[in-house]
């Protein structure tokens, strides 16, 4: 007895209008409907009245104190301030987390004595290490640039570490059998199979950049994003910290799509092999 095969029925694209039209619009029609849907969540919440106007402001009220902070001429100078100050940490952060990386997962001397002491130091908080920054170089630049850097320094070495120690051994012995010396191996093997464990080390570091710059400009400074939030918390103004915060999400989320973006040639690669 022969059956007829049914096919599966076909989706309709006008059954799912709102979908449809996101869609058209790719990855940014579906960060703008998340966006909307977060401020509708909030509205929600703020409606609800289970809390204090004063301390849960509504989106109006927070686009408002943005706008403010942009008429006062205040946002720009400390976006600029807090930008030039997550670049020169993250920066330095990432080029120690990568050479430190190197001689880690290279060198016999790096793993045997200078892994150990990483492994040591890497779980300490970085706030935790601001008054000693403080101490050593003052409320000037120099401890902002130290408390970002090693927050960055991290996560960082972590990942490049992880990738340039798990280079399948394989490879290694077909690139000796061909001739070639260490320095050829490092470059053309060992740092190409790395690459999307140190792109990942860097999209954290990154953010983590982002992360600390907040507890790095509370004190020693008069602008950016940091010194406004807190001066927004000393003065119970919930808007304009709101806004600034918000402010420092989107710069953070802007670094992480410039990071990936610069370095997708790096790691194509390994979204083929996927």
């Amino acid at each position: 007895m022969t059956g007829t095969v049914r096919r599966p029925a076909a989706v309709n694209p006008r059954r799912l209008p709102v979908a449809s039209w996101i869609s058209r619009g790719g990855s940014l029609g579906w960060t703008v409907a998340g966006l909307v849907l977060a401020g509708l969540a909030w509205t929600l919440l703020v409606a609800s009245g289970q809390f204090p106007r004063e301390l849960l402001p509504s989106v109006p009220e927070i686009l408002r104190a943005a706008a403010e902070l942009g008429r006062e001429d205040l946002l720009a100078a400390d976006v600029l301030a807090s930008l030039r100050r997550a670049v020169g940490g993250f920066a330095l952060g990432a080029v120690a987390g990568i050479g430190a990386a190197v001689v880690t997962a290279n060198t016999t001397l790096g793993r045997n004595l200078l892994q150990p002491v990483l492994r040591l130091l890497s779980p300490i908080p970085t706030i935790g290490l601001v008054p000693l920054a403080i101490l050593w170089f003052g409320l000037g630049e120099g401890s902002k640039a130290l408390v970002i850097a090693l927050g960055v320094f991290v996560p960082v070495w972590i990942n490049t570490h992880a990738g340039l120690a798990s280079t399948p051994r394989d490879y290694l012995r077909a690139a000796r059998c061909l001739g070639a010396g260490r320095g050829q191996i490092l470059r053309e093997v060992v740092l190409p199979e790395a690459a999307p464990d140190i792109v990942s080390g860097l999209r954290v570091g990154a953010a983590m950049a982002f992360v600390l710059i907040v507890v790095a400009e509370m004190s020693g400074t008069t602008a950016g994003l940091g010194y406004r939030i807190y001066q927004a918390q000393l003065f119970s103004q919930a808007d304009r910290l709101i806004a600034c915060l918000i402010v420092l999400g989107v710069l953070g989320a802007l670094a992480d799509l410039a990071i990936a973006s610069t370095t997708a040639p790096l790691t194509r690669w390994a979204a083929e092999e996927h």
